[in-house]
């Protein structure tokens, strides 16, 4: 996807230490640009600091040192016109709201109509093929769809910059796949800016126009590589090209690795002994009770007026929720910093 010239995010000596002057160093001098319109992805070992960097340049901690600037403004505090996707799906969802009141619940605070909370909802729930699945809650969903649930809430905030900490890292290989093409096509229908951070030499090629490679801890840059895929990709023909094994290879090397071979198999565990028939049958019996439950709860849950009323309440409460976690948090910085000083 052709990107514009203009500088969206610009990182510059950026550094974060836990624990005072003696303490940890995550990353240490961090500097690079996201130009607008670009999907960037910042790949390197694990530990190395890497969510550690997104949360700093997201605003929520607050670097010790360098500065973050976004549209040419300094990052102090989080953004507006930013939104993040997690790799904890599970966590970062509401799991008494429905799926379509999880999209439109960061909406709520920003002033958003009722109206127009429900539009974008359902035009990101299309674009990310959940509209069926509105109704349901969170529970109900597989690990999968449950993403696509957070990837299509960061959407419906229409923001100038999407951050993605490993949004695929805790996901089967085919879901990833899916997830990894779904980015794609989104990201060129909203024409999103994105900064995904990945541990996944592959998956930073296969989806980035632009990858910087990364130090271990702690980490800086140690490469800015342009991906020359083109816009259209599939996993077959672009992972197979010679460019992207070049390119891996260059990753791979960049970052030390000694083999870009998969990973050997785990050892085949002990085979269980079969269960006697009527201890199947019992197995048998207490699978179906969960579904059938569940099956139960969806049935039951399909009141429309009803639900809309609950989730609008439920919301207001997490509101308020979320609101005071905040300002205890901020609270402890700031008896921290006080300590610190």
């Amino acid at each position: 996807m052709k990107t514009e010239t203009k500088t969206m995010l610009e990182v510059s000596g950026l550094g974060h230490r836990y624990g005072g002057a003696n303490g940890h160093q995550a990353i240490a001098d961090l500097t690079f640009q996201v130009r607008t319109g670009e999907l960037a992805c910042i790949v390197g070992p694990s530990g190395c600091g890497k969510s550690t960097m997104l949360r700093s340049i997201s605003g929520l901690i607050k670097p010790t040192s360098g500065k973050v600037e976004l549209n040419g403004s300094p990052v102090n505090g989080v953004p507006e016109d930013l939104a993040v996707v997690f790799q904890d799906y599970s966590r970062s969802l509401f799991p008494w709201l429905s799926v379509r009141s999880n999209v439109e619940f960061p909406l709520r605070s920003r002033g958003v109509s009722k109206a127009e909370r429900r539009e974008r909802a359902d035009e990101v729930l299309e674009w990310v093929g959940l509209s069926a699945a509105a109704k349901k809650y969170p529970w109900q969903l597989s690990g999968g769809m449950q993403q696509r649930v957070s990837i299509a809430r960061a959407l419906a905030c229409r923001p100038a910059l999407l951050l993605m900490d490993e949004p695929f890292a805790s996901v089967d290989a085919q879901t990833r796949f899916e997830l990894e093409d779904l980015l794609l096509r989104v990201r060129k229908q909203f024409d999103s800016t994105v900064l995904l951070v990945t541990h996944d030499i592959d998956e930073s090629i296969y989806l980035a126009d632009r990858v910087f490679v990364l130090s271990k801890s702690p980490a800086s840059v140690v490469a800015d590589l342009e991906i020359p895929l083109g816009d259209e990709r599939d996993q077959i023909t672009t992972r197979e090209s010679e460019t992207f094994v070049h390119l891996r290879s260059e990753v791979a090397r960049l970052l030390d690795v000694r083999t870009a071979a998969a990973p050997k198999p785990a050892p085949e565990a002990a085979e269980e002994p079969e269960a006697s028939e009527p201890e199947a049958e019992a197995e048998s019996e207490a699978d179906e009770k969960p579904a059938e439950a569940a099956a139960d709860a969806a049935a039951e849950s399909d009141v429309d007026e009803q639900k809309a009323d609950a989730d609008e309440k439920s919301a207001d409460d997490a509101e308020k929720s979320t609101a005071k976690q905040w300002a205890e948090a901020e609270q402890a910085e700031a008896a921290e910093t006080a300590k610190r000083n």
